[in-house]
């Protein structure tokens, strides 16, 4: 064997030893599960190999330098293939990675060694990455998040409830001083937070530094009228480090206690903007820009519960998680995963949920998952049931769009909030009693009733694309 091994050609990735049935993997490896489809042919075995290979040490044919390295340690090692339920010809590949083959503290170098190179492998028809297990020896090498949940509690004196956002409407087009008009508004009528979208940075109708005044005015008149710490996320993405630093030391100077930046950023800047995040007491915000052009599809890509490991890890302290009931995909049970990933110290493996490994952070503090995306004040018991209370809820359309206005429609999502946590603090089955909860709670709210009238029996049910591969068995 050892012999062939070593013979000049081309060898299966199996007869080379990246699969390895009877290997155990050890607490300090990383551990990939991969969504593999092969080829016509190809065994799932040979397959799961192949991406062992390729996201670690192998090439297409045998090289002798690899004797030059201690190449079993640092091989990737497939130890298990199984077959997806219900999907014919998709295969579940779990393949371990020696702790020393990544970089210290770097998202890049991770990225880049488990995805790098194997999603366009010509013996696979399609491949996903589902999840990663990131053993506490690499995570304690990572920041974390700049601040975590219970420091941003702490920030924002807010206790007990999820706090509430909206982002600002029309996301394009307005003119800073009508944008904080926007802000003041929302403030004023309840929200904690107001927010800048995505893709508004600094274009010709309103230039960032203009919003970023306009903003926190707004911000500080609303505090002023209330008496409650408020803000506004003020994104800081722009075309370099440079220009995102500026953008950022200028919403400090101006007294915001929060900035925010999009994951097309890049997770070297994101890592970056975490660093300063921390160093200069801002929360982070990240809004996840882009992510469904390679997270959606059930075959091919990368899970987002990958993603919200990989940037709890960079350090951001906010990020959009899903909804379950609004405009945007998102299974119950794997938002509920994506929620954990986010918040918990350990969790186990969990089929119902997603997770295909036990995750252990070690004490780094939590993300705060962010809802956001056609939701309303009529799902506020449903929101409060699958998400809880750590989360950001968003009202952006179910704020602004308020028949009555913006602080009315602020004061609306406020009302059928702190009616919800009520009941539920009475011990209350909240989820069942929810619409008559509610409808008691507009009887002394306009501006609830007119919310309900609105948006009441507005949903958003349409199946999930990507749900866990979760099999029933008799009982």
């Amino acid at each position: 064997m050892t012999q062939q091994r070593w013979s000049a050609g081309v060898l299966q990735y199996a007869e080379m030893g990246y699969w390895q049935p009877d290997y155990e993997p050890k607490p300090t490896d990383v551990l990939a599960a991969f969504r593999i489809t092969p080829q016509e042919g190809v065994p799932p075995e040979e397959a799961g190999a192949a991406v062992a290979g390729e996201s670690s040490t192998a090439t297409w044919t045998v090289v002798w330098t690899d004797r030059l390295t201690d190449h079993e340690n640092y091989q990737g090692k497939c130890y298990r293939v199984d077959p997806v339920p219900n999907n014919p010809g998709q295969y579940i590949a779990y393949i371990a990675y020696d702790l020393d083959l990544f970089e210290e503290g770097s998202i890049a170098n991770l990225s880049s060694s488990i995805i790098g190179n194997v999603f366009g492998f010509k013996a696979l028809k399609a491949l996903r990455l589902e999840d990663m297990r990131i053993p506490p020896h690499y995570t304690k090498t990572f920041q974390g998040p700049a601040h975590g949940i219970v420091m941003e509690r702490e920030y924002l004196n807010k206790y007990g409830r999820p706090v509430l956002g909206a982002t600002v409407k029309p996301k394009l087009g307005l003119s800073a001083r009508n944008y904080g008009r926007v802000v003041y508004e929302a403030l004023r009528g309840g929200l904690d937070f107001t927010k800048d979208d995505e893709n508004i940075n600094s274009q010709p109708f309103m230039r960032w530094r203009d919003r970023f005044i306009h903003a926190m005015e707004a911000v500080n008149k609303a505090q002023a009228e209330t008496g409650e710490v408020k803000g506004h996320y003020m994104n800081v993405t722009a075309a370099t480090m440079e220009d995102m630093y500026e953008r950022a030391e200028f919403a400090k100077e101006l007294g915001s206690v929060i900035v925010m930046i999009d994951l097309t950023i890049g997770y070297t800047a994101i890592q970056s903007m975490a660093k300063w995040a921390r160093a200069n007491g801002c929360i982070l915000h990240l809004h996840r820009a882009g992510h469904g052009t390679y997270t959606r599809q059930k075959n091919h890509g990368v899970n987002f519960r990958v993603i919200a490991k990989w940037m709890r890890l960079a350090g951001v302290d906010h990020i959009h998680a899903g909804t379950v009931v609004g405009k945007l995909e998102g299974d119950p049970n794997a938002v509920r995963g994506y929620y954990d990933t986010l918040r918990v110290n350990t969790c186990d493996a969990d089929p119902v949920k997603g997770l295909y490994f036990e995750q252990d952070w070690a004490s780094m503090p939590g993300t705060m998952p962010v809802a956001s995306g056609g939701i309303h004040a009529g799902q506020m018991h449903q929101l409060l049931h699958y998400l809880g209370e750590d989360v950001i809820l968003q009202f952006g359309g179910g704020t602004i769009g308020h028949p009555m206005g913006i602080a009315a429609g602020a004061t609306a999502n406020r009302v059928a909030l702190e009616a919800m946590i009520k009941a539920r603090n009475e011990g209350r089955d909240y989820l069942a009693e929810g619409p008559d909860i509610l409808k008691a709670a507009a009887k002394r709210s306009r501006e609830l009733d007119m919310a309900l009238s609105t948006w009441g029996d507005v949903t958003f049910n349409y199946e999930s694309t990507d749900t866990p591969d979760v099999v029933v068995t008799p009982s």
